[in-house]
């Protein structure tokens, strides 16, 4: 098979680890692949939720500047307003909720923004309906 159309967003981060720990937490994401580039020696992991065929790519630097700050961000749709509220009340005691949890109404939904380890942003939502809205204007 074939990748066509976006398949990946890929991400400098400083600490391997910190950030897969955070992307599976928070995006429910978990690692598909990794490795040691032969040629460069950088760590290299890719994670996915299994939704669909896209991964973030996470590629190992010694320092980062935060490319999704602080409007530019990664969005993850979660299960429910209550499931989404469960990891609000985790990222605030961590210290990396950014923009507390709001309703704006359809079609933004209800969202908050976290920061990743390495200040790039991943917005959570509840009801934005990206997937039905895309897959009614792939119908008409």
């Amino acid at each position: 098979m074939v990748d066509i159309g976006l398949t990946h967003i890929a991400l400098p981060v400083s600490n391997m680890e910190k950030s897969i720990e955070f992307y599976s937490t928070y995006a429910q994401m978990h690692v598909v692949h990794s490795r040691i580039d032969a040629n460069t020696g950088v760590a290299v992991t890719w994670l996915s939720d299994n939704t669909r065929p896209f991964a973030i790519v996470l590629i190992q630097t010694k320092s980062v500047q935060p490319i999704l700050s602080p409007f530019a961000h990664l969005g993850v749709g979660c299960k429910s307003r209550e499931a989404m509220d469960v990891l609000c009340d985790k990222a605030r005691q961590e210290g990396i909720l950014v923009e507390e949890p709001k309703d704006s109404g359809y079609p933004v939904g209800y969202w908050a923004f976290l920061r990743d380890p390495d200040g790039h942003t991943l917005e959570l939502s509840y009801g934005q309906e990206i997937g039905l809205t895309v897959e009614k204007a792939a119908n008409v």
